[in-house]
């Protein structure tokens, strides 16, 4: 008998198990009718996901699916804290009712599987572990049969799956019974009973990434293929990853969950050696046009460029520089040709010794760069050496790339989210643990929470970032984003590029809203991502806020937001009384009221606020922007003004 919900069994075969959350308000059903697996859930009575398939299919075999009988329950109560290394908040609670319910099929061949379900507050896990037995040593999974049946008519924010592009498209709204081509995960839905849930997994290893597709009137699992059509090879016993319901009366709510970052296990070593960083690069000034990253008259990877932005970091007090294109292999078309590129040598015009040795004289750190292009055949070869190469150099930082449509693994073409490919960016995480490496990774595996368990892996890209300006991004897309792919962790959005009027990358924003960016897309690595004569020539006074912002916080507290119009939110620094809030808004201009009601009482701050003028416009009035300071006390109201396509930032520091 479950300890946190009542059974009610009729046979070995029909049976009912409740999983309530600590709270009592979530409650998911397990059912076993005639044989067959299902759930559903519930939150304060109301319907979330109606009665919905679980099962696995086989290559060669008979699913996972019925034809079980219930061996025995185990249920559990964790309540404990963890301290994150780094992230949007320091101290983390895990507070869950867990019950594992083991099956058997009640004939021949008697095949095993336990499911094992984690109720939280703000929402539901559970995963299929397949344990080694006589009958099954391993298995190819051909299919996974789970279903999300949430109401038809519910309205989504989603990304197509299987693109060229990997993640990096605009969000577009649906009604879910338009979903009839798979899209990525987190999937967020508003239901017509007024919850918001996002639909994700956590702790994905060795599995194809889960993306999502309507079936029947239902949204079902559409686990990334591999070339040959299966979707695993796996050896029992195996796990497969959670997958994942967050839970929210609005859409802000789910931006304050951590059940992803739960459902992933404490780092198994020390990585007391992990640091969060900000950094600038040679990289913006090849998107303008200045720079090539292929060697020759402009090529931007010189031991000159390298050093006069040493100079520049160090001036302007940004720790650490990125440095593209120094490798041999960017010549010609270095899309086609990436399985060339050489990660151990530089172009004759650049000198890694004098670089690194500069910047080690300057207090800057590099911030390495392997472009794959996907060609993982040639990447693994060398990757252990070129790891090795950094860390020769001291370089603790490593931005990698994977920017083909599929990525060639063992002579094939394979989707980036594929198992094959997650287990390279698994390889990749751990290898750069071995070498005391932190990892920005560009075209990425999505985020499922293991940085909890590998806090080397600071950060990501997998969605459309800011090297799509100039007429790529329109001001709703980065209003999507917190409450859809930043709930997968962080990303690495590139912001800070200040020179928002220039014909080659015009910004779709106001110059304010790049300060926002900050605050409201959130990364450990946070890249100041303009040139450096932008930012001692054309906004001091904005680049001091660039400079001054944390990149890793205490606690956050989302404020006010909707999905693709709006989100605004407050941060405090990590292990500090400092505040920040930022907001941004779409192509509407808004007016917000900001209840101050997180400081410490009875106390003076001083807001040191950078917003929009009365006047600015992302189209035609980008530079239009105040800098004001004034006094703000807890339980103070403050009103920001928000102009189309732009943003605010404010810090608070104790007077």
């Amino acid at each position: 008998m479950s300890f946190f919900g009542d059974l009610f069994k009729k046979s070995k075969t029909d049976a009912i198990y409740e999983v309530k959350s600590p709270n009592s308000r979530v409650v998911l059903t397990f059912m076993l009718d005639r044989g067959q697996i299902s759930y559903y859930v519930k939150k304060d009575d109301k319907v979330i996901v109606r009665q919905s398939r679980l099962g696995i299919a086989l290559k060669d075999a008979a699913p996972l699916a019925d034809g079980f009988g219930i061996v025995r329950a185990y249920s559990r109560m964790v309540d404990d804290t963890w301290k994150a290394y780094w992230g949007e908040q320091h101290v983390i609670r895990n507070n869950y009712n867990e019950t594992a319910i083991y099956l058997e099929e009640t004939e021949r061949p008697a095949r095993l599987l336990t499911l094992r379900f984690r109720v939280y507050d703000d929402g539901v896990a559970f995963r299929y572990e397949i344990p080694a037995q006589p009958e099954m040593k391993n298995m190819v999974v051909s299919d996974e049969l789970t279903e999300f049946a949430v109401d038809a008519n519910s309205r989504s924010w989603s990304i197509p799956a299987y693109q060229p592009d990997r993640y990096e498209y605009e969000y577009i709204e649906h009604p879910v019974h338009a979903l009839t081509d798979s899209v990525h995960t987190p999937l967020t839905i508003a239901t017509p009973t007024g919850y918001y849930i996002s639909i994700h997994e956590a702790a994905l290893y060795n599995y194809g990434a889960m993306t999502l597709k309507l079936n029947n009137g239902n949204l079902k699992s559409d686990i990334t293929p591999l070339s040959d059509g299966m979707r695993a090879y796996v050896e029992l016993p195996f796990s497969t990853p959670w997958r994942t319901i967050i839970i929210g009366h609005d859409a802000l709510d789910l931006t304050t969950s951590r059940m992803i970052l739960n459902l992933n296990d404490a780092p198994r070593e020390d990585f007391s050696w992990v640091e969060p960083t900000k950094f600038m690069g040679i990289w913006w000034a090849m998107y303008v046009g200045e720079w090539t990253w292929a060697p020759g008259e402009r090529h931007g990877a010189t031991t000159e460029h390298a050093m006069q932005y040493i100079d520049a970091c160090k001036n302007l007090g940004i720790p650490a520089l990125l440095v593209e294109g120094w490798n041999d292999g960017w010549e010609g078309d270095w899309l086609e040709n990436g399985a060339n590129n050489k990660f151990c040598e530089a172009t004759p015009d650049f000198d890694m010794k004098i670089v690194t040795d500069y910047g080690r004289a300057n207090g800057v750190e590099l911030v390495g760069h392997h472009e794959t292009v996907g060609f993982i055949d040639n990447y693994e070869a060398q990757m252990e050496d070129a790891f090795k190469f950094y860390q020769k150099y001291g370089i603790r930082y490593i931005k990698t790339g994977y920017a083909g449509s599929k990525m060639v693994i063992n002579g094939r073409r394979e989707f980036h989210h594929s198992q094959l490919g997650v287990l390279h960016y698994q390889k990749t995480v751990e290898l750069a643990a071995k070498y005391h490496i932190m990892l920005d990774i560009h075209e990425p595996i999505k985020g499922t929470g293991i940085e909890r368990t590998y806090p080397n892996l600071m950060t990501r890209e997998g969605a459309r970032g800011q090297e799509y300006e100039g007429g790529a991004i329109q001001p709703s897309h980065a209003c999507f984003l917190p409450y859809t792919r930043l709930l997968a962790g962080g990303m690495d959005y590139t912001p800070g590029i200040l020179d928002v009027t220039n014909f080659a990358k015009r910004m779709s924003t106001t110059i304010t809203r790049q300060l926002a960016y900050y605050l409201t897309i959130y990364s450990p690595m946070q890249m100041a991502a303009d040139r450096p004569q932008i930012y001692e020539n054309m906004a001091p006074d904005l680049f001091e806020f660039i400079r001054d912002v944390p990149v890793k916080w205490e606690r956050t507290i989302p404020l006010l937001g909707e999905v693709g119009k709006s989100f605004v939110l407050a941060r405090q620094a990590w292990e500090s009384s400092d505040w920040y809030i930022g907001g941004i808004t779409n192509e509407e201009a808004r007016r917000v009221d900001l209840y101050i009601d997180f400081l410490e009482p009875q106390v003076n701050y001083v807001a040191k606020i950078y917003r929009d003028s009365e006047d600015a416009h992302y189209r035609d009035h980008q530079l239009g922007h105040v800098v004001e300071e004034r006094i703000v006390r807890n339980g103070d109201h403050v009103e920001m003004y928000m102009a189309p396509g732009g943003g605010f930032a404010i810090k608070l520091h104790k007077q």
